[in-house]
């Protein structure tokens, strides 16, 4: 089983969204564990709050130090740390891409570490020492919504998630390839019609014919993806 742990102001959002479709379904068939840890639960004042005022000036607040160590450091007192990855949202972490997706899914436990405001006291860190990601070069409000897009990405790697072992397999960005175009039915909707060789039931040609689609579609719309692929025949 992979084991999630996300530490979060935000712990329903987290809980609520990976709770449908397939990511649900893996959490029933406890082929995966979630749990949403409430950084706001380690605040050591009255009023819970976590963050501050920048040292140095600077629009906005950062989350404190303190809260977000001590639940950290709880959750390592439950978890193998020798067995656990822990993530921070950073742009100057490494790109999140389908490699890093089956290389996470490997794992036994993932934390995830989710900024908030203006981000995170840089001594929690330091104290952590988490691996930097980055899911891309934009700013998003906090790191929930990239650690959900993480674990659903993650979550269909994982062996017995999706219907057939084979579906993530064939997925864009599998061998540098984007997906090959696909169809049900009926065979024909508003004079289009699905190519005669899927109807055929001949494997071999239908194989053949996914391959060079999705050839042509990498070359056409992500000639960087395509001549990685190239480079490599």
């Amino acid at each position: 089983m992979l084991n999630y742990y996300v530490m979060t102001l935000f712990p329903e959002m987290i809980e609520s969204t990976l709770g449908y479709s397939i990511t649900g379904r893996a959490l029933e068939k406890e082929l995966i564990s979630l749990e949403a840890i409430n950084i706001r639960d380690y605040a050591q004042n009255k009023s819970r709050h976590v963050d501050d005022y920048i040292y140095g000036g600077g629009s906005g607040m950062l989350m404190q130090v303190e809260p977000v160590w001590l639940c950290y450091k709880d959750l390592m007192s439950r978890v193998d740390k020798g067995k656990t990855r822990v993530l921070y949202m950073s742009p100057h972490g490494r790109k999140f891409d389908q490699s890093f997706a089956q290389e996470l899914s490997q794992s036994e436990n993932l934390v995830f570490l989710c900024g908030h405001y203006e981000g995170i006291d840089d001594r929690a860190i330091q104290l952590i020492d988490p691996e930097l990601v980055s899911l891309g070069d934009y700013v998003l409000t906090g790191g929930e919504l990239p650690s959900i897009v993480m674990i659903d990405a993650i979550t269909r790697l994982v062996p017995g998630v999706l219907g057939s072992d084979d579906s993530a397999v064939y997925e864009s960005f599998y061998n540098d390839l984007l997906e090959y175009p696909q169809y049900t039915r009926p065979p024909e909707y508003e004079g289009l019609k699905v190519p005669e060789v899927l109807l055929s039931g001949n494997h071999k040609l239908i194989e053949e014919w996914r391959l060079n689609e999705a050839i042509r579609i990498t070359k056409e719309k992500r000639p960087d993806m395509y001549e990685k692929y190239i480079s490599k025949e």
